[in-house]
């Protein structure tokens, strides 16, 4: 079994997606089953579940099955593919056998913003460590020879026009979960799923194991010295509100602590949960030394101590244990894009 360090370095959707299923010869998708209990110990290189090289050269690789190799793992539909482009790091163009090309989100991750796209790696541009998740995402796939196989546990899974799907490559005779290894390796956030839950567990790990280890996004100083770079902030994080969440929105909140002796100015810094939604912090933001602001999730007027994002409804997932394994993560960066100070929820290692 390879280890992470030996791995080579559309909305008429349910229209495309029924196109899918025809193409695999299923009918319809199977009702969901009992949770996936993935380690981060495996992280990504763990047995295949079915399938494999023979397979696939010969057309006779499955059309469902387990999503995961792990015990109760909930069932999934496959679809199998060549990659036409990798457009960032979670967002690919894939010729799908029976079915054409499609724009493919890959579910549970979500890389850093990425402005511009081009097979020439040399033309791209984006936010920090968008590229390197776009190169590593590119070179897991070219060590896969190109090809893909795609899952999904409800082949109606959209992100906008894009179709949602675990996407998974076979190296050295396993088939290897290319999101798995973009978080664990800190090329991603975990981006929880309730439809698509089937890896949650396993991505909130790796997740937990890239901060653990300050890798790339968790790398403080990853970007270059930001503002301020000899304070490290504290998050804390109310993610469930007192009551019901969607009619006190503001009851969801974190605060940023500054445990120095010396004025965070936060001017240009971003708050965020794991989508792409964030709260940029105005001119004159400011946490004094050893104390704190707070930012309410959702609409206020803000006082110097308190901020509020503005947002309509709650930021946060409620986390559960059991199939689905939810949870989420807040995050903030600096003017830079260096992750300052974060809190993923809840902790599974």
């Amino acid at each position: 079994m390879p280890r992470l360090r030996d791995l080579p370095r559309a909305a008429a959707v349910p229209r495309v997606a029924l196109a899918l299923l025809a193409g695999a010869g299923v009918a319809a998708p199977p009702a969901a089953g009992a949770a996936s209990e993935s380690g981060a110990a495996a992280l990504a290189t763990r047995a295949a579940p079915n399938g494999g090289s023979a397979a696939l050269a010969t057309g006779a690789a499955p059309a469902s099955g387990p999503c995961t190799p792990d015990p109760g793992s909930p069932p999934c539909l496959f679809s199998y593919g060549r990659v036409t482009f990798v457009a960032d790091g979670d967002t690919i163009d894939v010729r799908v056998r029976g079915s054409g090309v499609h724009r493919i989100r890959l579910t549970g991750i979500n890389a850093m913003e990425q402005t511009r796209y081009s097979h020439y790696a040399s033309r791209r541009r984006g936010h920090c460590h968008a590229l390197a998740a776009t190169s590593r995402l590119q070179q897991l796939i070219r060590a896969g020879h190109g090809r893909v196989r795609l899952a999904a546990q409800n082949p109606a899974s959209v992100a906008g026009t894009r179709l949602r799907r675990q996407a998974s490559v076979f190296i050295g005779g396993r088939w290897v979960d290319t999101g798995e290894v973009l978080v664990a390796e800190g090329h991603a956030l975990w981006l929880p799923n309730g439809i698509e839950y089937a890896w949650n567990r396993a991505y909130s790990r790796a997740s937990e194991h890239a901060a653990a280890h300050r890798l790339r996004l968790f790398d403080p100083r990853g970007c270059g010295a930001g503002p301020s770079a000899g304070v490290e902030p504290r998050l804390r994080l109310r993610w469930d509100a007192r009551g019901n969440d969607a009619a006190n929105v503001n009851g969801e909140w974190a605060r940023i602590v500054n445990p120095s002796g010396h004025p965070l100015r936060l001017a240009g810094w971003s708050f965020r949960d794991s989508s792409a939604r964030s709260l940029v912090f105005p001119r004159g933001a400011v946490v004094p030394p050893h104390r704190s602001v707070t930012v309410h999730v959702g609409h206020g007027t803000a006082d110097g101590r308190r901020y509020f994002w503005g947002l309509p409804g709650p930021a946060f997932e409620n986390a559960s244990g059991g199939a689905r394994a939810l949870g989420d993560g807040a995050y903030l960066f600096d003017p830079r894009g260096n992750l300052r100070a974060f809190h993923i929820y809840p902790r599974r290692i």
